[in-house]
């Protein structure tokens, strides 16, 4: 095992991280396709064994640099924990079902799916708008206005919003956790937009909030990921001289992330990270028509 193989992992990984932690996006979304496209082209000595490790890795680094963003928005008083709750009751069971289910899949299977995931993701991450108040639920189950919510931010900021109401949103929960478990990404994806567009949630309460239930999700989903490649293969089934690399390296990202919140355009964010999933979801199905989707599961 070539412990330096995988050096140049450290800077990617820490720009990964960043930007995951400033869109609220999951940095999975970046890592799995850099594992599954970029890795092979540069020979085979870097081609991680199977699509599962390497979701299995991309949701190990992600826990891990998701942790420390956590650790920064925490630190900057912006998490709405209150909010959170309903999420995570749902997310968490369906990301550990979907997570099981990886392991039952064709790797070829797996990256056409990714890849038609990810353009879906690029038109819905381009063409995200600010909310306005008519398409914000001013009602809440029961027919009675939603109560208001504030959130005193470290620096004095006060965010007055109403509380945020999942409701039928939790089927879009619920579809983003499971692709969660199964390739990695979707549940930061379909959160950041439910409180920000579709509640109204001021963005950086958002995405502090979004960060706090992608990582109590993805832990779970990675936690299972880990255990069945470990279980199926033994410890060395995880490409962990990659892993030493990724883990230290989205830790600081995830500092780096919430310190730059309200520097960078959010909109301009958005819109950059649709283009990427648009390369990407295009590039994963390059390699399926190729033939590249071939591979043993286990």
């Amino acid at each position: 095992m070539d412990l330096t193989l995988y050096w140049f992992m450290f800077p990617v990984s820490i720009l990964v991280a960043t930007t995951a932690m400033l869109s609220g996006i999951g940095g999975a979304a970046l890592f799995t396709p850099i594992f599954l496209i970029i890795f092979p082209l540069l020979g085979p000595e870097y081609v991680i064994a199977t699509p599962v490790a390497a979701i299995g890795v991309a949701l190990l680094t992600e826990t891990f640099g998701f942790s420390s963003g956590f650790v920064g928005y925490f630190r900057k008083r912006l998490i709405d924990f209150k909010s959170a709750l309903p999420f995570i009751a749902v997310s968490v069971p369906v990301a550990i079902a979907g997570a099981f289910m990886t392991h039952l899949l064709d790797p070829a299977v797996i990256k056409g799916a990714y890849g038609t995931l990810m353009l879906f993701l690029a038109v819905v991450m381009y063409r995200h708008h600010a909310p306005v108040e008519h398409e914000i639920e001013l009602l809440d189950g029961d027919g009675k206005p939603r109560e208001m919510r504030e959130i005193r931010a470290r620096d004095g900021t006060v965010y007055r919003f109403r509380k945020p109401r999942h409701g039928r949103g939790a089927i879009a929960t619920s579809i983003g956790a499971f692709l969660t478990g199964l390739l990695s990404v979707g549940i930061g994806e379909v959160v950041m937009p439910q409180l920000a567009k579709r509640n109204g949630v001021p963005i950086p309460v958002a995405a502090a909030t979004s960060v706090f239930i992608v990582i109590v999700t993805i832990a779970m989903a990675s936690f299972t990921q880990i255990a069945t490649l470990i279980r199926a293969g033994g410890v060395s089934a995880v490409p962990w001289h990659l892993v030493m690399y990724t883990v230290p390296a989205v830790i600081i990202g995830g500092q780096i992330g919430p310190w730059l919140q309200g520097k960078v355009s959010q909109r301009k964010m958005e819109q950059a990270i649709g283009i990427l999933f648009a390369i990407i979801g295009i590039a994963m199905w390059v390699v399926v028509l190729r033939g590249g989707g071939s591979g043993s599961v286990h």
